[in-house]
């Protein structure tokens, strides 16, 4: 009993510095940017050594990915979890007022996402895992779309529930690429909102 007790602690106690490494690699990668930090300066916002560091992730290009993995997994439940809130309909102006309510639009994040898409650029096994991500975020919201059936029409010109969740994905890239120049989330937010119901709400296609 004492052994697992023990275990529990350990695995508890782990997953704590994890996370610190994990707050503390945020803040200082949007403050300087990824490429200019090192793996000292992010053990020194964290207040652990670098054999704290080395226990939890091999190169800072890990843990940047689990840095980058973590919001996006975040992005695509908030998404998920607002589109499930209909049943089996879809009220689309509702819906999409609960997705930009929630949505994480957080100018330190944009930061960092910006340095991970250009690392991304250049390297494409990191491209690859991105572009998962990404496919993932838009599946969650091509399924909602489909559990509508034939009860929501979607706009001719973006044909099936696919062609609607890249458009949804495109719109929130754009927006957020303008949040990132003039730092005005109120503006970005009632922005996305627009955009996103004159995407979905065009009212002369049923979802195939």
């Amino acid at each position: 009993m004492a052994v697992d007790g023990t275990a529990k602690r350990v695995t508890r106690r782990r997953a704590q510095t994890r996370a610190r490494l994990l707050d503390a690699a945020f803040t200082v990668f949007a403050a300087k940017g990824f490429g200019r930090v090192s793996i000292e300066e992010v053990c020194e916002a964290a207040g652990f050594s670098r054999g704290a560091f080395y226990s939890n992730f091999a190169t800072l290009d890990e843990l940047f990915f689990a840095l980058y993995r973590e919001r996006a997994d975040l992005i695509a439940r908030q998404v998920a979890d607002a589109l499930a809130l209909d049943g089996p309909d879809l009220d689309v102006p509702a819906s999409v007022d609960r997705v930009t309510e929630v949505l994480l639009l957080d100018v330190d994040w944009l930061l960092v996402k910006t340095d991970f898409l250009v690392h991304a650029a250049r390297d494409p096994a990191v491209a690859h895992a991105l572009l998962d991500h990404r496919a993932r975020l838009r599946q969650a919201i091509a399924d909602r779309l489909c559990q509508a059936g034939g009860r929501t029409p979607l706009p001719a010109v973006l044909g099936d529930v696919d062609g609607a969740a890249h458009a949804v994905v495109a719109a929130y890239d754009g927006v957020t690429t303008q949040l990132l120049l003039d730092r005005d989330v109120d503006r970005a937010r009632a922005w996305l909102k627009q955009l996103l119901t004159a995407l979905l709400t065009d009212g002369s296609t049923p979802i195939a």
